[in-house]
């Protein structure tokens, strides 16, 4: 009779269980990069108890803040099925010249910093048009802008690390209040500014839509090179505003500035849930994987990992996370 009735209701004997432990499953990718960043702290922390010091966490929250800017800034092109490569290159050559404006032009600390965060804004602009409008390939065109403004960089600097950086200037990346660094509150911001934008304007709402189908987007009458403008627009804003808290917080910039942020920008967001294909993802999951990049590099130099091998046991770690949310995507989308 029971054999009956579970044919009848169409659910096989145990179904009930299969379903529990797929949606188990389903939770655990889903919040893969949250339970690999609990698992590396604790580890980290059995290997050595500094680990879970204060001054330990809030050296993370300060080395969080840059690359958090920059996951940001590469989560916004890769939400509308792009990508700028450009991003790290910008962030130092647009808070060069924002360093430039202050010693060379006298312009006052906070002007400099805004012609800076300018330069970063126009040069993003600048992208969103060359991949609309002219039809370029992002892949290729941001890797040329990298190029370009990777030598520009070294041309304006003529090698040399620019110093005599105003107080004002340095203040915020130096700044505490009771012993907390206040800089990581400027990444907390945007971190809440381009969420509400995201899921409260409609520019967010076409972001999500021309990234998950530019055709359907466009037929349903957003004009998705305006948004595709507008992503890479802010894009360079956020990393404007990162060159100036990295130059900030070194109290110098030097000719390679931003260079080795250039794969774990493009990493954080992706072990975040940013989708390479457009149209997935959140904010906090660009935390997340910001947060778990910046455990990775500070803990692996606290157990006193030789620093030949941070950089390999860091890809494996990526690597990783990377395979179980593609694994994640396949199978439960």
């Amino acid at each position: 009779m029971s054999n009956s009735s579970a044919t009848l209701s169409g659910s096989p004997p145990g179904s009930g269980k299969s379903t529990t432990g797929r949606n188990v499953l389903a939770w655990v990718l889903h919040n893969v990069v949250w339970i690999w960043l609990v698992a590396l702290v604790v580890l980290f922390g059995l290997f050595n108890q500094f680990f879970f010091t204060v001054f330990n966490l809030q050296n993370v929250m300060v080395q969080a803040t840059v690359l958090g800017m920059l996951g940001l800034a590469v989560a916004l092109p890769l939400m509308v099925a792009e990508i700028d490569l450009s991003i790290p290159a910008n962030l130092g050559f647009s808070s060069a010249i924002g360093a430039l404006a202050y010693s060379e032009l006298g312009l006052p600390w906070f002007l400099a910093m805004l012609v800076g965060v300018g330069v970063g804004t126009l040069i993003g602009f600048f992208n969103g048009l060359c991949i609309t409008k002219l039809r370029m390939v992002s892949l290729i065109q941001t890797l040329a802008m990298m190029i370009i403004l990777e030598g520009a960089l070294l041309a304006i600097t003529q090698g040399r690390t620019i110093t005599n950086l105003s107080d004002g200037y340095v203040w915020i990346g130096q700044a505490t209040v009771g012993g907390w660094p206040i800089m990581p509150v400027v990444f907390i911001a945007a971190i809440v500014v381009v969420g509400i934008m995201l899921r409260r304007t409609v520019l967010g709402r076409s972001i999500y839509a021309v990234g998950g189908n530019a055709t359907a987007a466009n037929s349903a009458g957003i004009r998705v090179d305006r948004v595709k403008i507008a992503a890479f627009t802010i894009a360079g804003c956020l990393a404007g505003l990162g060159g100036f808290l990295l130059a900030s917080w070194q109290m110098a910039i030097t000719s390679s500035q931003g260079s080795s942020y250039l794969l774990y920008a493009i990493a954080a967001p992706i072990i975040g849930g940013i989708s390479v294909f457009g149209g997935r993802g959140n904010v906090i999951g660009v935390l997340g994987g910001v947060l778990l990049l910046t455990v990775i590099q500070v803990g692996l130099a606290i157990v006193n990992v030789p620093s030949f091998y941070v950089g390999m046991i860091g890809g494996f770690m990526i690597f990783i996370a990377v395979a179980i949310d593609a694994i994640r995507v396949r199978y439960f989308g």
